[in-house]
């Protein structure tokens, strides 16, 4: 894992795990103890939200960067096909819960202190950056997904609410982007493997016949939230392997 240079402030590493991921012991290893802090916190709960904001001004004295990536695919506990007549409404609830309406409440607290706070110095062009949020959708946040009736609709709502926010925080210089991920490599899709015959053939989906990375994912994230995407906002970048141009 690496630190991009331009990026030399404090990490907050959040999650909704009740134990620390091991990234920020990455990052303490690599690049400083005092580089990176572990916060845990429920998505789904507001007051969370707030507290984890507060916890991480507290610590690093501001915010400029959110990457929202907390989610959840209800459907891959089910038994396939799963439609939305054949699902449980609290599971779609769940989905909404953690997907749609924590990344929105995660953004609302950002963007307020993005707006409380004094902007960066100038960037190449002279803009004064507040900050930069990076939503994650997904591949069924742009076309229809089979077999995945919360999910989908949920990561249809977080590049909708990406290209919202974008405009009403332009003028803010408030940067709202989003990745769009295919299939990655990640505990979270080995429950879909099976169900699609296996790696290689959920591999060969893509076009190019190849899963993606964690890295693919956080490469895409670095530069939106960079001066290089200094002219970047309301942008749903795909990381897929070109499946959606097929």
């Amino acid at each position: 894992m690496a630190v991009d240079s331009r990026l030399k402030d404090r990490i907050a590493v959040i999650t909704g795990d009740v134990k620390s991921s091991g990234v920020e012991e990455q990052i303490q290893k690599l690049h400083g103890a005092d580089l990176a802090i572990f916060i845990s916190c429920d998505v789904s709960q507001e007051t969370d939200i707030q507290q984890l904001i507060q916890k991480t001004v507290e610590w690093a004295g501001r915010l400029d960067i959110i990457c929202n990536y907390a989610g959840i695919a209800a459907e891959l506990a089910y038994d396939f096909p799963v439609r939305c007549h054949t699902m449980d409404t609290k599971d779609f609830d769940r989905t909404m819960d953690i997907n749609c309406r924590g990344t929105w409440l995660c953004c609302k607290y950002a963007i307020k202190q993005m707006m409380e706070q004094e902007p960066r110095e100038p960037n190449a062009r002279g803009d004064r950056t507040r900050g930069w949020i990076v939503n994650a959708a997904s591949i069924a946040g742009v076309v229809g997904h089979g077999n995945a009736p919360a999910y989908s609709t949920s990561k249809h709502a977080v590049v909708g609410m990406t290209k919202q926010m974008a405009l009403d925080y332009a003028l803010d210089r408030i940067h709202v982007n989003c990745v769009n991920p295919g299939f990655v490599n990640t505990p979270m899709i080995a429950g879909a493997v099976s169900v699609y015959g296996g790696e290689e053939r959920l591999a060969q989906q893509h076009p190019w016949k190849a899963l993606g990375q964690p890295e693919d994912i956080a490469d895409a994230a670095l530069f939106l939230a960079s001066d290089e995407a200094a002219w970047v906002t309301g942008h749903t970048l795909m990381v897929d392997g070109g499946f959606t141009a097929q």
